[in-house]
């Protein structure tokens, strides 16, 4: 055994990126700062807009109930406008040949326009009772139909039957409808028509609360008269029938401008207007109805009256008395204002932004099943090929082989490396580059070596350079064309290095990558990880050796020619993944890279997530560094140029873009099950966790694992890829704002021992 030590030891000056470490360090609670702030706002967005569009569809009576005393008889018997003045319930009738004629559930983008227009050209107004989410969709149209003169009025915000709701959701529609009204209109109304209502003789025990609150708070009631039921759309000749009154009484008349398709009801409508004008009729609004009644009546309400004087209803921003009847608008001022309009701005960022969400959902679902159906078609043919009778690489590699072992404060596992390597079947020699530990890990490399009997170690210290420098070293220092290169905390297999080397019998090969497994699968972590891996090897590699085009050769076990490492400048410091680094390089330089999944190393996963998230982070950052350093490969010509043609599209869509965007399916699927259909998007999401249990079953039979860690992985699409999620788009952030890292040490325990064999 040979010890190489610095005769003195010599404080390194630091390396720029370890500079600009220091300053991206403090940057980096912003970014998580910023990350954390973009969820926030696309989960805000998200719920908005599912709560916009989470009203009742169709006008079904959904709750009904028997009358009793607590509703007084004058108001079942009473008219169609109900008003608590002075406290005291007080209905109006709609004048004799008079309609008031009233529309649910709008706007409508479709159907309101039109009715605006068939209203414009016989010169009527109408008094529509609008749905607030609506409003909010569609401000401009309710901002058209209160320029034209007509009405609106209060239908909920989201057309909900608000018999069973408590005072605070009862309070809440009401005043979100207002300030969608103030936002679209610049006004705010004293006219309401519950969901699902009809005549004031259906008013029930559990109604009737809801309708004295809000007469309490200034808010007019309407029901109606005549009910077209256009809404079942039996034809337009009953539509027209059914919306006539009697013998020439007044009615408020219900219509609908949305809710449903309304063809009928806009060929109905021109057809009702002229058939009621020829009965002499004449049209108004709600108010206009309440102003003429009182006209006729000298001034006091007409109708069915239940109390005395006129009172003062107050709330809904409405003036008092019977001025409250007479104009049902207010002009919205002050806070309401504001509001509302900032309401309508963010509705219109939720109508914009979950649309183009939702193409890039289709857009990653497709890449995603993509990639899953290519993985298991070109692994299977992967399989085929390699484990045919008379594949051969050539002839069999025998020549001793270097092997490189780079180590930093590695005193828990270096012994157990190094006993693995003492069984190895291959003749190696050992090169343990200690890269400056502090806490004796040469010592103890050097005891190992010596307990073990090991005559072909070699232990070279130096000062701390980094993982990239301690490879060069071992690489100059190597005695052998092949070099095998693996962590400080990794064991291999006694056949690992042999089935290793193997493929170096084609002279076209330059680089081949291992098998890596997790050594301490029995925590839930572990576990997660080990499903991880084993898909990442036996898909994702399998595929990108079959395309030519093999991204990354893993720093646990990888293999290279000493010439083609040192053509291609070595390990380079560029980038922190000085793995992905050099396999491009080696591409670009023209040497194939392929993957030998008979060679396996066993490694120690991170045991906590704190580090599991640095080891990642950096994995991740450093991916995108190496791709942006070579990016100039997409325009290389030639065998050498296959990497930036195929492999540089494939991983920057699979490994970053594809990835970022994935929470996609998480959050629309959460959105599905709360504002669209829960069942529907459940059974979605196990259809997608089939299909990812599919192919990580199809992984462990190829590399024959266990499959009972397939169990974990349903918490595991729950938890622990949406930590990988985070991680990458962290990752982005940082390399937008140009952020650097450095190497970050992970705290190993040393429990993955020397495998017996190819033991599970």
């Amino acid at each position: 055994m040979t010890t190489t030590t610095p005769s003195r030891r010599r404080r390194r000056a630091p390396t720029r990126i370890e500079r600009v470490a220091g300053k991206a360090a403090a940057l980096q609670k912003p970014r998580v700062i910023l990350a954390g702030l973009l969820l926030l706002a696309l989960t805000s967005v998200m719920l908005l807009d599912g709560y916009l569009r989470a009203e009742v569809g169709g006008d079904q009576r959904v709750r009904t109930g028997a009358s009793s005393g607590k509703v007084p008889d004058k108001v079942l018997d009473g008219g169609p406008i109900l008003t608590f003045r002075g406290g005291r319930a007080t209905t109006v009738s709609v004048p004799d040949k008079t309609i008031a004629l009233t529309f649910d559930d709008g706007p409508n983008p479709t159907w309101t326009p039109q009715v605006l227009a068939i209203l414009k050209k016989y010169d009527i107004p109408a008094t529509f009772f609008v749905v607030g989410s609506m409003v909010s969709r569609y401000p401009s149209i309710v901002a058209d139909m209160v320029d034209a003169g007509n009405e609106v009025g209060i239908h909920t915000f989201t057309h909900v039957d608000l018999s069973y709701q408590s005072d605070a959701r009862v309070n809440r529609e009401m005043q979100q409808t207002q300030l969608a009204l103030a936002g679209a209109a610049g006004i705010t109304t004293t006219l309401f028509r519950a969901p699902y209502s009809s005549e004031t003789d259906a008013i029930d025990n559990y109604s009737w609360p809801v309708y004295k609150k809000l007469g309490e708070d200034g808010y007019t009631s309407v029901f109606v008269d005549t009910d077209s039921d256009d809404w079942k759309r039996p034809g337009v000749s009953k539509i027209v029938k059914w919306a006539t009154p009697d013998d020439g009484e007044g009615a408020s008349v219900l219509f609908h401008d949305a809710g449903g398709e309304r063809s009928q009801t806009i060929k109905a409508l021109p057809k009702y207007i002229e058939r009621m004008r020829a009965k002499g009729y004449t049209f108004t609004t709600i108010s206009g109805a309440v102003q003429k009644q009182e006209a006729a009546a000298g001034g006091q309400a007409g109708g069915q009256a239940q109390g005395g004087p006129n009172g003062q209803p107050g709330g809904a921003g409405a003036g008092a008395g019977t001025s409250n009847l007479q104009a049902a608008h207010r002009t919205a001022t002050g806070a309401t204002l504001y509001e509302g309009k900032a309401l309508i701005g963010a509705v219109a960022v939720a109508e914009w932004t979950v649309p183009v969400l939702s193409v890039g959902l289709l857009v990653v679902g497709v890449a995603v099943m993509g990639r899953f159906g290519m993985m298991l078609i070109l692994a299977r043919r992967h399989y085929r090929q390699r484990n045919r009778r008379r594949f051969s690489w050539g002839s069999p590699v025998s020549q001793p082989v270097s092997v490189i072992v780079p180590a930093y404060n590695e005193k828990e596992c270096i012994a157990n490396t190094l006993e693995s390597l003492a069984r190895s079947t291959h003749p190696i020699e050992i090169i343990v580059v200690d890269d400056g530990s502090t806490d004796g890990t040469s010592e103890i490399a050097r005891t190992a070596a010596r307990e073990l009997g090991m005559t072909n170690v070699r232990v070279i210290r130096q000062e701390n350079a980094g993982k990239p420098a301690a490879l060069n070293n071992g690489v100059r220092s190597a005695s052998h064309d092949i070099v095998v290169m693996m962590d400080g905390d990794t064991v291999f297999e006694p056949d690992a290095v042999r089935q290793l080397v193997q493929p170096f019998a084609d002279p076209a090969v330059g680089a081949v990558a291992g098998n890596a497994k997790v050594g301490n699968r029995d925590t839930v972590i572990g576990a997660w990880q080990h499903i991880e891996y084993v898909m990442g090897f036996n898909l994702d590699r399998r595929m990108y050796d079959l395309l030519r085009c093999m991204p990354t050769i893993p720093g646990a076990i990888g293999a290279f020619r000493r010439e083609a490492v040192l053509e291609v400048g070595g390990m380079s410091e560029d980038t922190l993944a000085e793995d992905t680094d050099i396999t491009i390089a080696m591409h670009r330089a023209g040497w194939r890279v392929v993957y030998q999944e008979h060679a396996r190393a066993w490694t120690e996963a991170p045991g906590s997530l704190k580090q599991l998230w640095s080891q990642r982070y950096r994995w991740s950052y450093g991916t995108m560094q190496a791709l942006w350093k070579h990016r100039k490969s997409l325009t290389d010509k030639g065998p050498s140029g296959r990497f930036g043609r195929v492999g540089m599209p494939l991983v920057v869509i699979f490994q970053i873009v594809t990835p970022v965007f994935a929470p996609l399916i998480d959050v629309f699927t959460v959105y599905s099950m709360i504002f669209v259909d829960f069942r529907a998007a459940l059974l979605a999401w196990f259809a997608v966790l089939a299909v990812q249990l599919l192919c990580a079953a199809y992984a462990f039979r190829l590399d024959r694992e266990k499959y009972r860690y397939l169990l974990m992985m349903p918490l595991q699409q729950l938890a622990y890829r949406q930590m990988m999620y985070l991680v990458l788009i962290h990752s982005c952030i940082t390399a937008m704002t140009g952020g650097r890292l450095r190497w970050q040490k992970l705290k190993r325990t040393g429990e993955v021992g020397t495998p017996a064999g190819a033991g599970r």
